[in-house]
């Protein structure tokens, strides 16, 4: 075979490839005594046709595609031991002519990632503090949840539980009818149909009200848009929403071990603490992790974004999966995959680019995880996973499920060195270990 190395950048390798006549023969020949063992042709029996007879069969064409198939791969290895690539993922392939064959292909290499002054890196943590304004939200949803309804003498309004007989005629003329509908009323809600709420509102029990209902043009649902419906309702009920009040029987009804509001209010205080410290640490690792990619200058090749992609795809049809999945979701949303995709791209980046610097400082910094933390951490996970303990067990104890936690455990270790050094606290490495590094690097 020719190579003629064309490019290298991005962290990929383009290399156009030349077949020789004599490999080009040769792999036409195996071809032919691979087909003619599974094709049938009338007049010999099977593996047993000259490959004139062959040829002529399935044609020329099918046999080479059939023969390219086999040598296009072997051609790639020999390439990426004569140009002695590192790569990471197998190549494309883009047959640029047939007589002669010659073909594009382009490999992914190993990344490449060098870190700046990372020990200069600073990230100033956010302060957390609970507010009394914070305290007494999460009471308001402690009352909501702990609510009743109470059946009031007075005209329909906002927030109200409306029960009502409703007579509705569709778009098609058939009619339908709801006996004891219960809606909460709320404002711009398009639930039972847009605007339902507001033409009940002032409505007393006992009295019929009839309109007409339409949904928007352009709404979301295609097969609904702009469609009217006349109605006739008779309201049946009204109820509003009444709260409890702060007290001591409040405080025990909410079965936490509690007996008066002031360790009511301590123990959402403490929670709150907990949550908010919690997500300022994320804050944190994440200005960091930046603020460490600032320093650094990385190169990869498309597919790694490509790959995250296809990750934040299957996260997003998981999410989903019970409303119909992807699918579904892009319907609703008009939206294609495509443009689904290009959404996600610059998060991929994002991401590719996070996981790179924090893998070469965990490199440079001689991070890493040994058996028994590898191990621990299996357990742990089993621990947490209850009845599918040994399900996991049997997951993570494969060589390739070991190397998956050895991997989150180095990520964690880099990224915990990560924020102390962002927030000043860390001692510097030994010496001899990034010395080590940055020999074995120029080496």
């Amino acid at each position: 075979m020719k190579i003629a190395t064309q490019t290298v950048e991005n962290s990929q390798a383009v290399v156009q490839i030349e077949v020789e006549p004599q490999e080009l023969e040769e792999s036409l020949d195996k071809a032919y005594r691979e087909v003619v063992k599974r094709v049938g042709i009338p007049g010999f029996r099977k593996g047993k046709a000259p490959r004139s007879v062959v040829e002529r069969y399935i044609g020329r064409d099918g046999l080479q595609k059939e023969a390219l198939e086999d040598l296009i791969p072997e051609l790639c290895a020999r390439a990426v031991e004569e140009q002695k690539f590192e790569i990471i993922a197998q190549p494309a392939i883009e047959i640029i002519q047939l007589d002669p064959v010659i073909f594009k292909a382009t490999f992914p290499l190993r990344p490449k990632v060098e870190l700046g002054d990372y020990l200069s890196v600073r990230v100033e943590p956010r302060a957390v503090e609970v507010t009394e304004e914070q305290m007494d939200s999460v009471l308001d949803k402690l009352r909501e949840r702990h609510a009743v309804w109470a059946q009031v003498d007075r005209p329909a309004g906002f927030e109200d539980l409306v029960t009502a007989d409703i007579e509705e005629e569709t778009p098609d003329g058939d009619t339908r009818r709801y006996e004891g509908r219960q809606i909460i009323m709320v404002k711009e809600s398009v639930y039972p149909l847009p605007e339902f709420s507001e033409k009940l509102v002032g409505v007393s029990v006992g009295e019929e009200k009839e309109f007409d209902l339409s949904y928007p043009a352009d709404y979301k649902f295609s097969e609904l848009a702009g469609k009217q419906y006349k109605l006739r309702v008779k309201v049946t009920e009204v109820k509003e929403k009444r709260l409890p009040e702060v007290d001591e029987e409040f405080v025990r009804s909410l079965d936490q071990g509690l007996e008066n509001v002031e360790a009511l209010r301590a123990s959402i205080a403490e929670n709150l603490t907990k949550a908010s410290e919690e997500a300022a640490k994320r804050e944190h690792e994440r200005a960091a992790v930046e603020a460490l990619a600032a320093t650094a200058t990385v190169e990869f090749p498309p597919i790694l974004v490509e790959q995250e992609i296809d990750d934040l795809m299957r996260e997003r049809e998981m999410l989903f999966r019970n409303q119909g999945g992807l699918e579904a979701y892009l319907r609703t949303m008009k939206k294609t995959e495509e443009e689904l995709r290009e959404e996600f791209r610059p998060k991929a980046i994002e991401r590719v680019t996070h996981s790179l610097v924090l893998g070469k400082l965990a490199e440079v910094e001689g991070i890493h995880a040994d058996e028994a933390e590898v191990e621990g951490e299996i357990d742990k996970m089993c621990e947490e996973s209850g009845a599918r303990a040994n399900d996991i067990r049997r997951i993570f104890d494969s060589h390739e499920g070991r190397h998956v936690v050895e991997n989150r455990l180095v990520s964690r270790k880099a990224l915990e060195r990560l924020t102390e050094i962002a927030c000043g606290r860390a001692q510097q490495a030994e010496p001899e270990v990034r010395e080590g590094k940055k020999e074995s690097e120029d080496g």
